[in-house]
């Protein structure tokens, strides 16, 4: 990547720098921009920038989770945040008669804010965060590498540029929002996503009939749901494809499509009543899934309305254990059936209640480490599948011998035999295979240093 950097405005800029590693190349804008940047300010401060951009998404979605929506959604965000905190830079160094224009990647966050029914007062609350953490990185990074006779001055200055560059920023956003809101609350695609977030609300005051006309969905029908998601950007209709296909893989005869975030979708089909009659297997539905990079997770049939939403509420469920399942590292499964998951489910509604209850049933046994894991994992088939030493050797590809000593081995760090606890101690044990980390104990130091 060439860099021919200008003398800038500002020297000090020219000695920004990422605390970690920050690879440009995992920039979340566009390659030709990034390259733009280096040429401008140079590789070290374009990689500040980049990295100052994902903690301040980090900080603004924890803050404003509606900002989030889904991976793409977050992915989404990042790219224009990205793109602002560069122009910042731009305008910080070149002034801002230089700077470019506002990003369409900004503006593109914001079109589909309006289309996810997140409130502007939401919208406006995220650019103030992000602009307050975006100012507080810049302004400390002048005390620090600013000589401290012109520090005041300069601080004051960089203050007031990023006041006036932000407050052009929410001018635009405003607008942007407020336009794309008038177009959008008359589409037919606005009024349909109302309808369904009334009906899931359990606020409308619809007759069934005519929200089933306006959806051109039949409601009063049994109902399937599944919520599908990918962490690639800008694949809505591929979503809608695979969720559709999914359904009718399922018994499917109707099916009704709502896309919530970008890379995010919920879906509905009417299924036989009693169940579904589909020949398509889960390991089949989720092999399609797979090839295009895609997850779906499943709710279980529901009758009428209350079915709908039910069925609804259960794969969100299903889409919350596979998330978490992803941040523990677990193999992903593009296809999860409520039905199969459920138990987990329930528990890990509240994290934390499930970590103590973890860490209280399962002692050393719930320490971070590769031993430790290895023993949990055994004892847990070992358990499942009724002291079957040649089942679980079988699951695990391993020797009976190996499972009869971690079997011994679990037994010693619990303190008690299997049979005392059995049922708790399964459940315990679910769980940490499920959700890892977010359940267990800090790793032991020891097990670091080894």
């Amino acid at each position: 990547m060439t860099e021919t950097v200008r003398r800038p405005r500002r020297a000090w800029i020219a000695q920004l720098g990422p605390r970690g590693e920050v690879d440009i190349d995992r920039a979340a804008s566009p390659r030709a921009i990034v390259e733009e940047a280096v040429a401008r300010v140079g590789t070290g401060p374009v990689r500040w920038a980049i990295e100052l951009s994902s903690l301040v998404v980090r900080r603004i979605v924890g803050e404003v989770p509606a900002l989030g929506g889904s991976p793409g959604g977050v992915e989404m965000l990042r790219r224009g945040n990205e793109a602002t905190t560069l122009r910042a830079l731009f305008t910080l160094v070149e002034g801002p008669a230089v700077a470019p224009p506002i990003s369409e990647a900004t503006l593109e966050g914001i079109r589909e804010f309006v289309h996810r029914a997140v409130p502007l007062e939401q919208v406006l609350r995220g650019v103030r965060i992000g602009h307050a953490a975006t100012t507080e990185a810049f302004l400390r990074a002048c005390a620090e590498l600013v000589h401290p006779e012109a520090a005041v001055d300069e601080v004051t200055a960089v203050s007031r540029e990023l006041f006036s560059y932000v407050d052009e920023l929410s001018d635009a956003m405003i607008r942007t929002y407020l336009v794309e809101h008038e177009v959008w609350s008359t589409s037919a695609a606005a009024a349909r996503a109302d309808i369904v977030r009334s009906l899931l609300s359990g606020t409308t005051t619809t007759d069934v009939g005519e929200a089933s006309r306006a959806l051109g969905y039949d409601l009063r029908r049994t109902h399937e749901a599944v919520v599908v998601w990918s962490d690639a950007p800008n694949k809505s209709s591929a979503l809608q494809a695979a969720a559709i296909e999914a359904l009718r893989t399922r018994g499917a005869t109707a099916t009704l499509v709502v896309p919530v975030a970008t890379g995010r979708l919920w879906a509905w089909g009417t299924v036989p009543p009693g169940g579904t009659h589909g020949t398509g297997s889960w390991k089949a539905i989720g092999e399609a899934l797979s090839r295009q990079q895609m997850q779906a997770a499943f709710g279980t049939p529901g009758d009428g309305v209350a079915g709908f939403r039910r069925s609804h509420r259960e794969a969100e469920r299903g889409e919350r254990v596979e998330r978490l399942r992803r941040e523990a590292a677990r193999v992903p499964r593009y296809a999860t059936a409520y039905a199969d998951i459920a138990a987990v489910a329930l528990l890990a509604t509240d994290l934390d209640a499930a970590g103590d209850f973890v860490r209280r049933e399962l002692g050393g046994l719930a320490v971070r480490s590769a031993p430790m894991a290895a023993l949990r994992t055994t004892l847990f088939h070992y358990i499942d599948a009724e002291r079957s030493l040649v089942d679980v050797a079988r699951r695990l590809h391993v020797a009976r011998g190996t499972v009869t000593y971690r079997v011994k081995r679990a037994q010693e760090v619990l303190g008690h035999d299997i049979e005392d606890r059995r049922f708790t101690l399964h459940t315990a044990l679910a769980l940490a295979e499920e959700l890892g980390d977010a359940v267990l104990l800090p790793q032991d130091p020891q097990d670091i240093a080894r």
